[in-house]
């Protein structure tokens, strides 16, 4: 192989000088050296063009054996499963087999994708995402079922929160069509990595950003949808064992007429100070206030915040600031169909520490009981240390759907196989 390809360079380097041309060929684009004018014009012998299209076989060969991980025409599924210890999965990122990429000019839409192997990916150092956080992620689950079917909880929705996301950052969006069937070509390509009934679940991950160069502040001229998984347990890790917040006074996680309402990269750096700060005093994590009234509650550094009090839910409502999440949405319905009343509108500090139950919910964590927050080194506990009854019957209830275990009369589910 070494000697065909040191041939096929010899005999290049022959051809450029014979034809007074520089010719420095793309280490893949051998295929279209035989393409080319010079070689296919009859100046060279038989012999000569013989000898090339030996050594170009050969280089062919080298070529596909290292791309054959990156080209979606020619990957394969590994058949063995996966080496993961599913009793003690945390969430953190696990390399799966592949990801999925498509991609769009600016003012143009989104064509085909294709599934790539798992790995790095190669930007500008001028790429939109890179220099003005021009940039989306979405977040979403597949199980599996205890019959080996594959579920998905409303991919949709996710869809429809990626394109508002879009509009208010300047990009172009996949449609809900090509969202949805880019998460199910890639859950089926990394089926091995699917945790059993009960273990947990693969995470997807997809992607929007700002991929093409721009050094003025302007939308970008190309964007990259991406869709990548990992398999997950629990978001805390303390479990479905009730999380200790603290509330932040002075760093706030989005304002009014930003982009707090949409699902931002830059909204979750924002948050790493504070967060990193709470985790180091013991805290799970933060929970953030209005920027204005500093009285109002907002939301936890990637959840919704729900207050009980009797058989009254109350949750912040959405006015711009505060993310619309799915899981909140569906814990709205679920909550509702229990018998619940449901209100969504501001909800103060005082309310919050006068609650029976607090609670957190999000794609990571599902449903996430508040054991206690502390709030201006003043800390209220909740129940005996337990999870709450409300907290965990909507858990209960929401799970076991997403699951596949109880009639999805919501219409929510989508079933792979």
């Amino acid at each position: 192989m070494a000697s065909a390809a040191a041939a096929a360079a010899k005999i290049l380097t022959t051809a450029a000088a014979a034809a007074n041309t520089s010719f420095f060929p793309h280490k893949h684009q051998s295929s279209r050296l035989l393409q080319s004018p010079t070689l296919s014009s009859g100046k060279f012998s038989l012999e000569v063009q013989k000898q090339f299209l030996l050594a170009d076989s050969s280089l062919r060969l080298s070529s596909v054996r290292r791309c054959e991980a990156v080209l979606s025409e020619t990957y394969s599924i590994p058949s063995r499963p996966a080496e993961v210890d599913w009793d003690n999965l945390g969430f953190g990122l696990i390399p799966t087999d592949y990801m999925y990429i498509m991609k769009c000019p600016h003012g143009g839409s989104f064509s085909k994708g294709k599934l790539q192997r798992f790995g790095n990916i190669e930007l500008s150092p001028s790429a939109g995402v890179l220099n003005y956080g021009q940039g989306l992620f979405e977040g979403l689950k597949a199980y599996r079922k205890q019959d080996g079917n594959i579920l998905l909880f409303r991919p949709d929705e996710n869809a429809l929160r990626l394109s508002t996301g879009a509009e208010r950052m300047c990009m172009p969006a996949p449609s809900v069509e090509q969202f949805v069937d880019a998460v199910k070509e890639t859950v089926l390509a990394n089926e091995r990595w699917i945790p059993p009934a009960g273990k947990g679940s693969l995470y997807i991950r997809p992607l929007l950003m700002g991929s093409g160069s721009v050094l003025g502040i302007a939308p970008a001229p190309e964007y990259t949808f991406l869709i990548y998984v990992s398999p997950v347990g629990n978001y805390f890790k303390e479990g479905m064992a009730p999380i200790n917040l603290v509330i932040e006074t002075d760093v706030h996680r989005a304002s009014p007429g930003g982009t707090g309402g949409v699902k931002s990269i830059g909204n979750y750096a924002a948050v790493l100070e504070a967060q990193t700060a709470a985790k180091a005093k013991g805290y799970s994590d933060v929970l953030y206030l209005d920027c204005v009234h500093k009285t109002y509650l907002e939301e936890v550094s990637s959840c919704n915040v729900f207050v009980v009090k009797g058989n009254v839910i109350a949750t912040p409502a959405i006015q711009g600031t505060i993310l619309p999440g799915i899981t909140r949405k569906s814990i709205i319905d679920v909550a509702l169909s229990q018998g619940f009343e449901v209100v969504e509108r501001p909800v103060t500090v005082d309310e919050l520490l006068d609650a029976d139950e607090v609670f957190c919910t999000g794609t990571a964590v599902v449903v996430s009981p508040v054991g206690s927050i502390t709030y201006l080194n003043k800390r209220v506990c909740y129940g005996e240390g337990g999870i709450g009854p409300v907290s965990q019957e909507l858990y209960t209830g929401l799970t076991r759907l997403q699951m596949g275990l109880v009639e999805d009369k919501m219409g929510w589910i989508v079933e792979l196989k």
